[in-house]
């Protein structure tokens, strides 16, 4: 007998990997995606359906999306800055 996958698992693995491919919404993405794959896994720890391993990836690959868009507005911010500055000196 299968187990049924719990579909918030599923969500989430598509929103992580969405949150890594799409410009400008990724980091919208990839905390819904957060979101819901820890939602799942506490819904699959107390009914027993499947989809653990999708859960975890989804948590996974939403991290990576959230810390790259994270990376990616520092360096924006910190050029912004160095280069309004640039003309007081």
């Amino acid at each position: 007998m299968q187990q049924e996958t719990n579909g918030k698992a599923i969500a989430a693995l598509v929103l992580g990997i969405l949150s890594l491919i799409i410009p400008y919404i990724g980091l919208i993405l990839g905390i819904i995606g957060l979101v819901l794959a820890s939602s799942s896994l506490k819904e699959i720890a107390v009914t027993g359906q499947g989809g653990r391993g999708l859960a975890i990836a989804g948590r996974v690959t939403s991290i990576i999306g959230v810390a790259l868009y994270g990376i990616l507005l520092i360096i924006i911010i910190i050029s912004l800055v160095a280069y309004s500055t640039i003309g007081y000196y």
